[in-house]
């Protein structure tokens, strides 16, 4: 499981056995759950001097995970990937650039995953280009990395480096990486990543947005993929937003199990 920017670990899981981590482990999961580098119990913490970014989770941290389950599981093990927001992109740029890696994975679920951001509404302007773009570079610029949990703008720092990486991906229709210009888009466009879900929150409108997240989708080249909406309209008792997908009570009888019958028809 991969969590998001400004984010860690714990968005899938709780001490006290919530979220759905634990709930995928109570039915017979090994479920791990990564912290990237240097959030939530990862150390040493993000601080002022720290220089790596997006492009070491994507070539270093990730497959490194990857392995170490291989390690415990054995080389053979099929892994199913499960991520929010940011981290079904970081997922997505690892598989395209590891071949390798994305023959293991057995299937894929996205919750409120989009690389861009293109739809234009007032939360966008408070969100994206008052918060993300502005305010977040100028508290970088002070403090060396941004210290987003002690600020209240989310659960974990970012570094600089991951900040500048991430909010050049968001306005950018092209997906290429700053260190070494390898093209993402380019890599999938003949195909390489496994089935997937993405789920788009039904009050969603910036974090997630369903036109963001199809066109994720389909910049990520052919891959046998489908799309749930996590609203009423789609029959739900809410309309979701980009945390309390994972976090309300009732996702537990909602969302979940999307996820657990989504690895289900892929088990084989």
């Amino acid at each position: 499981m991969a969590h998001g920017a400004v984010a860690n670990a714990r968005t899938f899981y709780s001490e006290r056995g919530k979220g759905l981590g634990a709930w995928l482990a109570r039915r017979g999961y090994d479920v791990y759950v990564l912290d990237l580098r240097g959030r939530g119990l990862s150390t040493p913490r993000i601080a002022r001097g720290a220089k790596h970014g997006q492009t070491e989770s994507i070539v270093e941290d990730i497959p490194a995970a990857l392995a170490e389950i291989q390690r415990l599981r054995g080389k053979q093990t099929r892994i199913s990937l499960v991520a929010h927001s940011w981290g079904g992109v970081l997922l997505s740029a690892m598989m395209a650039r590891r071949p390798d890696w994305a023959a293991m994975v057995r299937a894929s679920v996205y919750l409120g995953s989009k690389r861009s951001i293109r739809v234009w509404n007032w939360t966008r302007l408070y969100e994206i280009e008052l918060f993300w773009q502005r305010l977040a570079s100028l508290v970088t610029r002070r403090y060396g990395y941004l210290p987003a949990a002690r600020l209240g703008m989310g659960a974990d720092d970012e570094t600089a480096k991951s900040l500048r990486q991430s909010q050049a991906w968001v306005r950018q229709s092209d997906w290429i990486d700053s260190d070494d210009g390898f093209d993402y888009r380019a890599a999938l466009q003949n195909g390489g990543l496994p089935p997937t879900l993405y789920l788009v929150g039904g009050n969603d409108p910036v974090r997630g947005h369903e036109k963001d997240v199809r066109r994720f989708a389909a910049e990520s080249g052919p891959h046998p993929h489908e799309f749930g909406l996590l609203s009423r309209r789609a029959g739900l008792r809410r309309d979701y937003g980009h945390i309390d997908m994972l976090t309300d009570p009732q996702a537990e009888q909602e969302v979940y199990p999307l996820v657990l019958d989504w690895f289900q028809k892929h088990q084989n």
